[in-house]
C-alpha cells in the first residue's frame, strides 16, 4: 500500500528531478537479491591491452579502495555504522579474535551474486551525481528512491537519519563481533526490538576457515602507505530496517570524488556509494551482499566498467561478465588440495576470455580514439626497413640523439649511483673469469689485461654513442669458444693467431657496413626460440665440459700418489701433492657457494633487500671466499691467475700493444688475408645473434622504455669497435644478456605503495648514459688491481665457469623438455607445450633439437669447428620450412613461443636467468 501523499510527492519530484538522467528505461521489474566472485588482480596495461567495452577516451578509472560498513548498536545502545572489512584488491576483515585478518581472496556465496544482479535491475542508479558532502548525496539519493517507489515518503527522515549516523572503525574492544547488529524501527516505536541478530550465525565460512591461519596480535596495516596515489574509494553500507517491505539497493557514482570527513578510515576520496537496506529475513544475508559488492568493486575490470557505465544496462552487463568469470563449487564432500589445484587452469581460461584476445579488438578505432594511427605506430618500429641505404641507421640516430641531453640529466639520481656499484661487480667478475680462461686457451696471447682494457675502451665509446646505452658490452661464452677454435686452427696451420685476428677485424668492419647499409637487422625476426635454445644449450654444455676437462688435466699433471718428490720450488711437469684435490675443492666450493647465494637471494630468510644484496654479489663473494681459503693453505700449490703489472700485455715476449697486419714475426700469407672473411663471418654471426637478441629482450614493452632503441646503430658500433680492437690485440665484444637485464632492472624504479597481494608497477626507467660510462671507467682502473688478482686460483674461475654453464640451462625450455623425457606424464607441469601438445609429439620436437645438438657437438669437436655458426644458422630454414610440415601450427606456437616472462620482483627459484635464452 502506498501512503496518501505518494502521488503528490511524485508530482513534485517530476518538477525537481530529471529521472532520465539517472535511470535506464530498460529493465523495470524484479525482486531484490545479490551475488559472488573471486578477486583477480590485473595491471592497467592488461586492461588497456584487452580493452574495456568502451575506449579509454571515456572517463578513466582509478585504483580502488573499498570499505564495508554494517549497522550496529554501540555500547551506549546508540545506532552507528561499524567497519566490517575493506578491500585493496584483496580482502581484509576484522576477526572475532580482535585483529585484522591477512589479505586474502574473497570466497563468496553464489546466492549473494544473484541477489546483486536482481537488485541492480530494479534499484536506484545515480551516475555522475554532483555533490560534495554525504548529506547532499543522501538527500538526492532518497528523493530518487521515493520517486522510483523503493521507499515510502513517510520513511524518508528515518532512512536519512540512519544513513547519516556516525561511522566507527573496529578496535579490540569494539567491532562487529562485540556489538550487536541493529534493526532500525520507524520513529515513535519502542526500542525493545531494536536488537535482532543480523544473521550473524551465517557468518561466512571463508572468514574463519578459508582465509588462512590467523596471526593474533597482527596490527592493522598502515593503509595510507599501501593505498596507491590517486586511488578512489567505494563506501558500501548494509543494514536492516524493520519498516521496509523489501530490500532496496542504491548505486551512486559521483561526478568527482569527494573526501567525506569522519567516514572512511583513510583520507581517500569517495567516488562510489552503494547502500543496501531491507527487512530482516532469513533468506538474505546483508553481510554477504556487502562483501560481494566490495569484492566486485575491488576488481579492476568491473570497476572500470562501473566508471564507464552510462546506464543500468551496462552495469548489469558488467555483473554478468563478472559471473561468467567466476567459478562455483558444488555442495560436495570437502575436496582435497590437489583437487582444488585443478581449478587453476580453468580460472586462467576464464580470465583469458574475460580480458578478450587481441584479435577481437577494434585496434584501428582504438588508436584513432587515442589520437594515433596505425601508420605512425608502424613507422616507429626500429626493425622496419626503409628501402634506402643506411636508412635504418639514419632513423636510429634521428630517434635517439635528440634525447641526448636528457640522457645526462636523468643520471642525476641516487638510483643510478647504486646501479653503478652493482653493475661494476656484475661486469668485473666475468671479465676476470673470461680473461683468465682466454689466457689459458690462447697461451697468453690475450688475457685479463687485454680484456679489461678492451672492455673499458669499448664500453666508454658505446655509452657515449649508442642508441640503447642500457646494453652492457662485454666478453661472452660464444666468443670464448670461437677464440679457442681459431687459435687451434692457426696453431695447426702455422699461422700467427694474433695477426689473423687483425684481418678478421678488417672483414668484420666491411661486413657490418654492408649489413647496416642493407638494414639487415630485420633478420633477427627469423631467429625463433628453436634456434636460440639449441645455441644456448650447446654453449652451456661446452662450459660444463670445459670445466671438467680442465679439472681432469690438473689431475693428470698432479696425480694422486703414495709418494711425491717435493721440490723447494714448483717445477713444471713435477706432480705436487694435494694440488688436484685442492683444485677440486676450490672449483666445487666456488660453484656451490655461488649457486647457493643465487638460490638464497629468492628465499624467505632475512629482509628482502639484504638477501637480494647478498645474492646479487654472489659471484664476487664466492671468488673472494674461495681465494681467501686458498691463500691460507700455504703448503699446497695451485695455479694462479696470470695478470701483468700495470698496462703490460699478458705475454710481453710474444706481442706488443700494436699488431702489424702484415705479420709480427713472419709474413702473413696473402691467401689467408682473403680467407679470413670466413672466420669473420662466423664472428659476425655470433655478435649479431647475441647483440640483437639482447636488444629485443631489453626493449620488451613490459619494461616501459620510452626513449627508443637502435638495432642498426648499436650493431655498427659494437662490431666496428671490435674490428679496430683487433689491431691492438684486444678481444672483440658483444652485448651480454644477463648483465644487460641486470643493468636495466637496477635502473627501474618500481612503485613503493601497492595494494596487498598486488605487484609493484614500473614508475620509470632511468634511461641514461652515465651509469654505463662510470662502470667502464671503473673496469679500466681495475687493471691496477694486479697485486690482488694474482692470488685468484684458476680452479676458482673454473667453478664460476661451471656456474655460468649450469645457470644458463635454467629458463631454456629445451632443458625442461629433456627432463620430461625421464618423467611419467602425470608429473608433467601445467605448461602450454605440455597440455596443448600430445606427449609423443612434444618429445618428437625435442628429439629434433637433440639431433641438431649432436651434429653441432660433432662439428665443434672436429678441425671444422670454425664452421659452427654456419651449421647453427641452418636451424633457421629447418624451423621455417621443414618443421611446419611435421607439426601443426598450434603445436609450434606452444613449443616455439617466446613466452619468457619479464622478471622484476623475483619469486623463489626465479631470476633474470629465466628470462635469458642466450648464454653470457
Amino acid at each position: 500500500m502506498e501512503g496518501p501523499g505518494q502521488e503528490a510527492y511524485e508530482e513534485g519530484m517530476r518538477r525537481s528531478l530529471d529521472p532520465e538522467g539517472y535511470e535506464d528505461p530498460g529493465l523495470k521489474s524484479s525482486h531484490l537479491s545479490l551475488g559472488e566472485m573471486s578477486t583477480v588482480s590485473v595491471t592497467d596495461v592488461d586492461l588497456e591491452a584487452a580493452g574495456s567495452r568502451r575506449l579509454l577516451s571515456q572517463p578513466d578509472s582509478h585504483e580502488g579502495y573499498v570499505e564495508l560498513h554494517e549497522l550496529v548498536l554501540d555500547n551506549a545502545k546508540d545506532l552507528c555504522w561499524m567497519e566490517a572489512g575493506h578491500w585493496l584488491r584483496l580482502e581484509e576483515d576484522f576477526q572475532e579474535s580482535g585483529d585484522w585478518s591477512q589479505p586474502h581472496l574473497s570466497f563468496l556465496t553464489y546466492h549473494s551474486l544473484l541477489e546483486i544482479r536482481r537488485a541492480l535491475s530494479k534499484g536506484a542508479i545515480l551516475l555522475n551525481l554532483e555533490a560534495n558532502s554525504l548529506p547532499a548525496i543522501v538527500h538526492i539519493l532518497l528523493d530518487q528512491l521515493i520517486y522510483e517507489g523503493q521507499m515510502k515518503p513517510q520513511d524518508r527522515d528515518d532512512v536519512m537519519r540512519t544513513l547519516l549516523l556516525r561511522h566507527s572503525h573496529p578496535t579490540e574492544d569494539e567491532s562487529v563481533w562485540t556489538m550487536p547488529p541493529a534493526l532500525v524501527q520507524r520513529s515513535g516505536t519502542g526500542r525493545a526490538d531494536v536488537e535482532r541478530p543480523l544473521l550473524r550465525e551465517q557468518r561466512p565460512m571463508e572468514m574463519s576457515r578459508m582465509a588462512g591461519k590467523e596471526q593474533s596480535g597482527v596490527p592493522k596495516p598502515q593503509l595510507l602507505e599501501t593505498i596507491p596515489e590517486g586511488a578512489e574509494a567505494t563506501l558500501v553500507l548494509v543494514g536492516c530496517a524493520a519498516f521496509l517491505e523489501q530490500p532496496m539497493l542504491a548505486f551512486v557514482r559521483l561526478k568527482d570524488a569527494v573526501t567525506l570527513d569522519g567516514v572512511l578510515d583513510v583520507s581517500t576520496p569517495v567516488r562510489f556509494l552503494v547502500v543496501v537496506l531491507g527487512p530482516d529475513t532469513p533468506q538474505i544475508s546483508y553481510h554477504e551482499i556487502g562483501r560481494a559488492i566490495g569484492t566486485m568493486m575491488s576488481e579492476r575490470v568491473f570497476r572500470r566498467d562501473a566508471y564507464l557505465a552510462e546506464g543500468r544496462q551496462e552495469l548489469l552487463r558488467a555483473v554478468e561478465d563478472f559471473l561468467d568469470a567466476s567459478i562455483v563449487l558444488p555442495p560436495t564432500e570437502a575436496p582435497s588440495e590437489p583437487l582444488l589445484r585443478a581449478l587453476v587452469p580453468l580460472q586462467r581460461e576464464l580470465l583469458r576470455r574475460r580480458y578478450q584476445p587481441l584479435e577481437r579488438l577494434h585496434i584501428g578505432d582504438f588508436l584513432k580514439d587515442l589520437g594515433k594511427d596505425e601508420a605512425a605506430e608502424e613507422d616507429d618500429d626500429p626493425l622496419r626497413r626503409t628501402g634506402r641505404p643506411f636508412g635504418g641507421l639514419v632513423r636510429d640516430i634521428r630517434r635517439r640523439y635528440p634525447k641526448y641531453l636528457s640522457d645526462i640529466k636523468d643520471a642525476l639520481n641516487p638510483q643510478c649511483l647504486a646501479a653503478v656499484i652493482f653493475i661494476y661487480f656484475a661486469a668485473l667478475s666475468p671479465a676476470i673469469t673470461f680473461g683468465g680462461l682466454l689466457g689459458e686457451k690462447t697461451k697468453g696471447m690475450m688475457g685479463v689485461s687485454e680484456l679489461l682494457i678492451s672492455t673499458c675502451v669499448q664500453c666508454v665509446l658505446f655509452s657515449l654513442l649508442s642508441a640503447q646505452p642500457l646494453l652492457v658490452v662485454g666478453f661472452s661464452g660464444p666468443l670464448l669458444v670461437f677464440e679457442e677454435a681459431f687459435y687451434s686452427f692457426c696453431s695447426s696451420n702455422g699461422l700467427e693467431y694474433i695477426v689473423g685476428r687483425v684481418w678478421i677485424g678488417f672483414w668484420l668492419i666491411l661486413l657490418v657496413l654492408v649489413v647496416v647499409a642493407c638494414e639487415g637487422s630485420f633478420l633477427v625476426r627469423y631467429l625463433s626460440r628453436y634456434t636460440q635454445e639449441i645455441f644456448s644449450f650447446l654453449i652451456s654444455l661446452i662450459f660444463i665440459f670445459e670445466t671438467f676437462s680442465k679439472l681432469v688435466t690438473i689431475f693428470k699433471q698432479h696425480p694422486l700418489k703414495r709418494e711425491y718428490r717435493v721440490q723447494a720450488e714448483v717445477q713444471p711437469g713435477v706432480p705436487e701433492p694435494n694440488t688436484a684435490l685442492l683444485s677440486l675443492v676450490l672449483m666445487a666450493g666456488t660453484f656451490f657457494l655461488a649457486y647457493f647465494l643465487r638460490v638464497f637471494k629468492n628465499s624467505s630468510f632475512l629482509p628482502g633487500k639484504v638477501r637480494r644484496l647478498i645474492g646479487d654479489f654472489g659471484v664476487p663473494i664466492s671468488i673472494f671466499i674461495m681465494a681467501l681459503a686458498d691463500f691460507f693453505i700455504n703448503d699446497t700449490y695451485t695455479q694462479k691467475l696470470s695478470v701483468p703489472k700495470g698496462l703490460q700485455v699478458t705475454n710481453a715476449t710474444a706481442r706488443g700493444w700494436f699488431i702489424h697486419p702484415m705479420g709480427d714475426t713472419t709474413p702473413f700469407p696473402i691467401w689467408m688475408m682473403f680467407a679470413s672473411v670466413i672466420p669473420a663471418l662466423l664472428v659476425f654471426i655470433l655478435i649479431f645473434l647475441e647483440t640483437q637478441i639482447t636488444t629485443l629482450i631489453v626493449s620488451k614493452p613490459e619494461r616501459k622504455l620510452v626513449k627508443g632503441t637502435g638495432f642498426h646503430l648499436d650493431l655498427l658500433l659494437i662490431v666496428a669497435m671490435g674490428g679496430l680492437a683487433a689491431l691492438f690485440g684486444m678481444p672483440w665484444l658483444s652485448a651480454t644478456t644477463v648483465r644487460t637485464i641486470t643493468h636495466a632492472n637496477a635502473l627501474t624504479i618500481m612503485s613503493k605503495t601497492s595494494a596487498p597481494g598486488g605487484k609493484s608497477q614500473i614508475l620509470e626507467v632511468k634511461e641514461q648514459r652515465i651509469s654505463g660510462l662510470l662502470v667502464a671507467v671503473l673496469i679500466g682502473v681495475s687493471i691496477l688491481m694486479e697485486p690482488i688478482l694474482k692470488y685468484i686460483p684458476l680452479a676458482v674461475l673454473f667453478g664460476i665457469f661451471l656456474y655460468m654453464g649450469v645457470t644458463s640451462l635454467f629458463g631454456i625450455q629445451l632443458f625442461d623438455r629433456i627432463l620430461l623425457l625421464l618423467k611419467p606424464p602425470k608429473y608433467h607441469p601445467d605448461e602450454p607445450y605440455v597440455t596443448r601438445v600430445k606427449t609423443w609429439r612434444m618429445h618428437l620436437f625435442t628429439f629434433t633439437q637433440i639431433v641438431f645438438l649432436v651434429v653441432l657437438w660433432v662439428v665443434k669437436s672436429t678441425p671444422a669447428s670454425l664452421a659452427l655458426p654456419f651449421v647453427l644458422i641452418l636451424t633457421v630454414p629447418l624451423r621455417r620450412f621443414l618443421l611446419p610440415r611435421i607439426f601443426r601450427d598450434i603445436e609450434l606456437k606452444c613449443l616455439d613461443a617466446d613466452d619468457a616472462v619479464v622478471t622484476f620482483d623475483e619469486a623463489e627459484g626465479t631470476d633474470v636467468y629465466n628470462e635469458v635464452q642466450m648464454p653470457s
